[in-house]
């Protein structure tokens, strides 16, 4: 390897620590060991409605699908950790968030540094091609950084490192250029240890390194566009927005430091939000409050869904009358979830909201649930 190409990884890194991202590691473009692994995944259906994947199932095999004549990797993460003081509150009856989610929509913010660095890389080779990607094209980004050093991958299926944790995003520059390659990260540290496979609410584990998205709380509060099945509801808790319980269990994020970019870290008043709020924000309300952060993916009718259960397995005194309004909403999907959710409560006034509704409903899959809701009551 010549001292230029040696020279030009190492700016390239530094540049990258200046612009904030913590770990920075090169790796050749090369076929993933982990495409088998997917095509295996794929077959046993665990990746639910994420038919987007299967349709760029190909793409996986190299990166050069995502960068024509790709011939390097830099791989980055950027922490998002936060102090314990930090961490969501735990407001009776208020919806969890997942920690990433608190703030801006971090695609956007990763996007300006990898810009940003891709103009440097442009300075040290004029013609060089490169584009920077954040978890959006088909690479498998948790295989090609392990290839880079940056930590292995955990028995939950997330990027490990020891002295990070895993509370953090990947991101990636590519380039057709001849970059000085670290050494792969070659161990596993998480020996017997199984805290996440055990504390996973709704089972999600096949075992470990298999996760059946069709069960994990973050697919069914964001992928999820459907009604979120039955048996796994109570299992979503007060989870309202993703999920961080096999990060919160894992040893190695104990002692990770925490992050000093205002833009990625998470915000209080974003890590949990009251449901019964939430069930009264109209379109655009909802659009103006959340259309430049992450919640704005599953749309309103997802994240009401969703504020819906999780009133149904908290059972907040108040939440009956959020759940009033939300049994008569435009959205089928709405009316389905807060129809359960009345059926946990399973009152009177509840009782009574579930035959008002029963009365106009013409949408079958809400009647069914409205049906089963008034069983409960009766089956006691």
């Amino acid at each position: 390897m010549s001292m230029e190409i040696a020279a030009r990884t190492e700016s390239l890194k530094q540049r990258a620590r200046q612009l904030g991202f913590d770990l920075a590691g090169a790796c050749p473009a090369v076929t993933p060991a982990g495409v088998t692994r997917l095509a295996e995944w794929l077959q046993h259906g665990f990746a639910g409605e994420m038919q987007y994947i299967e349709r760029r199932r190909q793409a996986y095999a190299h990166p050069d699908h995502v960068l024509d004549g790709c011939r390097s990797i830099l791989m980055l993460s950027m922490n998002y950790s936060v102090a314990a003081e930090q961490k969501e509150s735990r407001s009776a009856g208020h919806g969890r968030v997942a920690r990433y989610a608190g703030s801006r929509d971090y695609h956007d913010v990763i996007r300006e540094k990898l810009n940003a660095l891709t103009d440097f890389l442009r300075t040290l080779a004029p013609a060089a091609v490169a584009r920077g990607v954040v978890d959006t094209a088909p690479l498998l980004e948790r295989e090609f950084a392990q290839l880079a050093g940056l930590g292995w991958i955990g028995k939950n299926t997330m990027l490990l490192n020891p002295r990070r944790g895993s509370y953090f995003f990947l991101a990636a520059l590519l380039t057709d250029l001849e970059l000085a390659y670290d050494e792969p990260a070659a161990t596993d540290h998480c020996g017997s240890c199984t805290a996440c496979l055990d504390a996973c609410p709704t089972d999600a584990f096949v075992g470990p390194h298999v996760l059946d998205s069709r069960k994990c709380i973050s697919y069914l509060t964001i992928e999820l566009k459907a009604p979120i099945p039955r048996p796994l509801r109570a299992g979503v808790g007060n989870w309202l927005f993703g999920c961080d319980v096999c990060q919160e269990v894992c040893p190695w994020n104990r002692f990770a430091p925490q992050t000093v970019d205002a833009a990625i870290a998470p915000q209080d008043h974003a890590t949990s939000l009251d449901p019964c709020e939430l069930l009264r924000l109209d379109d655009e309300e909802f659009r103006r409050r959340f259309r430049e952060t992450p919640l704005w993916r599953p749309r309103r009718r997802g994240i009401l869904r969703n504020a819906a259960i999780v009133l149904g397995n908290t059972r907040p005194p108040h939440g009956v009358a959020a759940l009033a309004i939300a049994i008569n909403d435009v959205e089928p999907l709405i009316r389905g979830a807060a129809a359960w959710a009345l059926g946990q409560y399973g009152h009177d006034m509840a009782q009574t909201l579930l035959r008002q509704r029963a009365d106009v409903e013409h949408d079958a899959e809400v009647r069914e649930e409205i049906e089963f809701a008034l069983a409960i009551r009766s089956a006691d």
